[in-house]
Formats: structure tokens, C-alpha cells, sequence
């Protein structure tokens, strides 16, 4: 599904473009054969936030900055931890107690030193969600609380802010995209968060489920191919199966319910 965002502002982020340096040229040649230098400049221009630097986090992140998306915003509000080298492949040992998103942001910025990395370790909370996401053309869900995900999903359908949800557990994982009063948002599809837990994580399903959200945030900001409106996609790794489930709007949604762009 293609989403043409409608107020100025939204309008003004789309078209946001940024001149590429000779040494761009050369990094970006192979994705240009695709996309042309118009594309490129659109994602040097992009502002996007990823919350979170973990699972999900680390290859969004990853792909996002290899790409040549121009501005990162990293929120974590977490310390690595051992148990996170299993899977979150931006931090290493030598990261034990640093902050997340400090840690993510400097591998990032040696990764690509043309891009702009914002790393900010914080809480998504009621009080602080506005500040967090600030000026920004996408939000991409890669938290591990279904309190957090939902004060985003809320934030960005108020906002008009598209945004790439993704989750997983065990071997499974899920992710859809939603476009601020044209598609279900994920208070519509989850109205419940499910019981609090520290669920099993194996590295690999958080790589498939994140590129895929990678894949959602440039289709998005190249303005090409089908997003995942309304297409919750499931993945069932010990089946290796990919499916989809249509949903829809809930007119009586607390988040989006009654909530129409121009």
C-alpha cells in the first residue's frame, strides 16, 4: 500500500533531499543502479528513529546507516548486558555497562562516517514520547515492552508519523507498517498487550523480522513498492513459513479511531 502523507510539514519531510559528496557517489553505486541518484538524496535527506538498539534494533539500525539514511535518532534506555551478545551484534564485550544507544551509535558512525547518528538513552515514557520522537519522518518500533509500543503507536498516529512495528519470540516474529489514519493501527490489531514476560530470543528471528522492517522504512522513504498496511506479516521460523493476515481499522480504537489525514 502507497501512502502520500498530507500536511505541509509531512509533505516538506518527503521531499527533504541532500547533496551527495563524490565519496557518497562512490559508497552508494550498486543501490543507485536501483534507486538513482534522486533516491539516494532522499535518503541522505530522511530523519528517521528507531527505538530501540537491541534485537530488532541492531540490524535495523545497521541497514538503515549502510543505506545512507542521513539521520538516525537511537533511543534505549538500557545498559549492555551479557546476555544481549547473543544477538545484538552492535555491542561487545568490551560494551558491558555502557549505554545501549551510546554503544550502537559509535559502531554506527564507524560504520558510515556521511551519516548523522543521535544516540539517546532514555525512557519512552507518557511525559517524554513527544520530545523523543521530535522532528522525524518515520518511527520504527524495535522495543521489547508493549507499553512502550503503544505510547508510539499512539504518538505517531496523532502525529501522522508512519510506523514499522516488529516483535518477536522464539523462532516467531511479526511486523506491518502503519500509515496514520489510512490503515490499522497496532492498538487496533493488539488491543491487549500479552502477559509480561522475558521471552526466549533466538538471534536469527530477530535479523529476519528486523530486515524486514529495514526493507519497510526505504520503501517508505522512496516512495516505492507495497507497504505493509492492513498485512500484519507473520513468521514462523522452525516451519520456514511466511504468511499475512489481513486486518483493518477499528472505528472505535483508542489510538486511531476517528483519526483521518488530509
Amino acid at each position: 500500500m502507497a501512502w502520500e502523507r498530507g500536511t505541509t510539514a509531512q509533505k516538506a519531510g518527503r521531499e527533504r533531499r541532500a547533496v551527495l559528496s563524490p565519496d557518497e557517489v562512490r559508497r552508494y553505486r550498486r543501490q543507485m543502479d536501483l534507486i538513482g541518484k534522486d533516491g539516494q538524496e532522499r535518503l541522505k535527506g530522511a530523519r528517521v528513529t528507531i527505538a530501540g538498539s537491541g534485537g530488532l534494533g541492531c540490524p535495523v539500525a545497521t541497514y538503515l546507516a549502510l543505506a545512507g539514511v542521513g539521520w538516525l535518532r537511537i533511543i534505549d534506555q538500557d545498559v549492555v548486558d551479557i546476555s544481549n551478545l547473543n544477538r545484538q551484534f552492535l555491542h561487545r564485550d568490551m560494551d558491558l555497562g555502557r549505554p545501549k544507544a551510546e554503544s550502537a551509535g559509535e559502531k554506527l558512525r564507524e560504520m558510515n562516517p556521511h551519516i548523522t547518528i543521535e544516540a539517546v538513552q532514555a525512557t519512552i515514557e507518557e511525559g517524554s514520547v513527544s520530545g523523543l520522537i521530535g522532528d522525524t519522518d518515520l518511527i520504527i518500533d524495535a522495543v521489547d515492552s508493549y507499553a512502550a509500543r503503544y505510547l508510539l503507536n499512539r504518538e505517531a498516529v496523532r502525529r501522522g508519523i508512519p510506523f514499522i512495528h516488529g516483535a518477536i519470540r522464539g523462532f516467531d516474529g511479526q511486523a506491518m507498517t502503519v500509515l496514520p489514519g489510512k490503515t490499522a493501527c497496532l492498538r487496533c490489531v493488539i488491543p491487549r498487550a500479552p502477559p509480561p514476560e522475558t521471552p526466549p530470543v533466538v538471534g536469527a528471528t530477530a535479523g529476519v523480522i528486523a530486515l524486514v522492517q529495514a526493507t519497510e522504512a526505504l520503501k517508505f522513504l522512496l516512495g516505492t513498492g507495497n507497504l505493509l498496511g492492513n498485512r500484519l506479516l507473520l513468521w514462523e521460523g522452525l516451519e520456514a513459513r511466511m504468511t499475512e493476515v489481513a486486518v483493518e481499522r477499528n472505528p472505535r480504537c483508542p489510538d486511531c479511531g476517528g483519526v483521518i489525514l488530509p
